[in-house]
């Protein structure tokens, strides 16, 4: 007893009500004066939810700079539009590649004016540019991986950071019940990786991060166009006609006309594309996707495996909006399929509820960051 009141006394000692007081007061202010957001940080596009207004940006994860003065001239829509047509004074990057940060500084840029432009208000009180962040980043990330992210967002403006794994965001930003004793299954296919995990009492059972997605269906489709008719495509007509025409099961056969460089001639020609090519295309990259998934299935434990039976596997992000891959990967694996609302913004939206929920923010967060 004398010990613990020895301790106390000792606590009590070090304890400054100044210090304490002045930094709840000046937390409670920023908190006042700044919005808190949640950022899916993806590798095609970054979506930023704004407490208490929702999205509010969806824009590719682009950035166009010079080359010599490193300046900005361009971020999100505008930047990706100069994709594969910039002069050689201007470099067009995508920061981000497969799911990690490959060029820090174009990140820190986007991230820096997309909280900047969300903080812009026409209001009385001026918004101040210091928020809370949560950010969705894949689970297979490394800790220097999740350092980058990490550092990036404190560099551009954000005052505390939590880092959250992207299949339990976007389990949360569905509305599952991520925190329950009840296995839940979710496959986030997006533009750098796909996440697969089984999820209990908050955290990730078993998971796979594997960095085939979309951007390796796009690579696929050019690859598959040079090769049958000697036709080079820019990455962004590939997304294009993927969206469009990309399928893994589809009764009525579309139509998609693409434009490149004839490689034999030099010309400019254009080919009418069909479904059935694109699907002959991106279907070994759906293939493996569905092989992970099966293969994480198999490792996953039994009591689990009764629970994902029984409620299906979820699928979020881009690739759950291509076409009959819900049928593919029931038949493959004889489970119900599920796609959640909007999976474009599973990731991004659980962020959003996360910053709502401090408790169970700190319960399924991997770091937090501090400036």
């Amino acid at each position: 007893m004398r010990k613990q009141l020895n301790r106390l006394k000792l606590k009590l000692e070090e304890f400054n009500p100044k210090l304490f007081f002045s930094g709840f007061v000046f937390g409670r202010l920023l908190s006042s004066l700044s919005l808190d957001v949640g950022i899916d940080l993806g590798t095609a596009n970054t979506l930023v939810w704004v407490r208490g207004k929702g999205i509010l940006i969806r824009e590719p994860s682009v950035v166009a700079r010079n080359k010599k003065t490193k300046e900005i001239l361009a971020i999100g829509s505008a930047a990706r539009k100069m994709l594969g047509k910039a002069p050689k004074t201007i470099e067009v990057v995508r920061p981000l590649k497969d799911g990690v940060i490959s060029d820090f500084d174009a990140t820190e840029s986007m991230l820096s004016f997309y909280i900047k432009k969300v903080h812009e208000s026409g209001g009385a009180i001026p918004r101040i540019p210091r928020p809370r962040v949560v950010i969705g980043i894949p689970s297979g990330v490394t800790e220097v991986e999740r350092r980058a992210v990490s550092d990036a967002a404190l560099s551009s403006g954000a005052r505390e950071v939590h880092l959250v794994e992207e299949p339990l965001a976007a389990a949360v930003g569905a509305g599952l019940p991520v925190d329950s004793p009840e296995g839940v299954f979710i496959v986030d296919i997006g533009g750098g990786t796909t996440e697969i995990a089984v999820i209990s009492l908050g955290g990730i059972v078993l998971g796979r991060s594997i960095r085939i997605a979309g951007d390796e269906m796009n690579e696929a489709i050019v690859n598959y166009v040079r090769l049958k008719y000697s036709l080079l495509l820019g990455e962004t007509t590939a997304e294009e006609a993927k969206m469009s025409i990309g399928s893994c099961f589809s009764e009525k056969e579309k139509f998609f006309v693409v434009r490149g460089r004839d490689l034999e001639k030099g010309l400019p020609r254009s080919v009418k594309l069909s479904s059935f090519e694109v699907r002959e295309a991106i279907l070994p990259i759906v293939n493996e996707i569905v092989k992970n998934i099966s293969d994480v299935l198999e490792e996953t434990p039994p009591e689990l495996v009764a629970d994902v039976m029984q409620s299906g596997i979820y699928l979020a992000g881009g690739g759950a909006l291509l076409e009959g891959i819900d049928k593919l990967v029931r038949d493959s694996v004889n489970i119900p399929v599920n796609i959640v609302d909007d999976p474009l913004s599973a990731v991004v939206r659980g962020c959003g509820k996360l910053l709502e929920d401090v408790a169970l923010l700190f319960k399924v967060r991997l770091t937090r960051g501090l400036t």
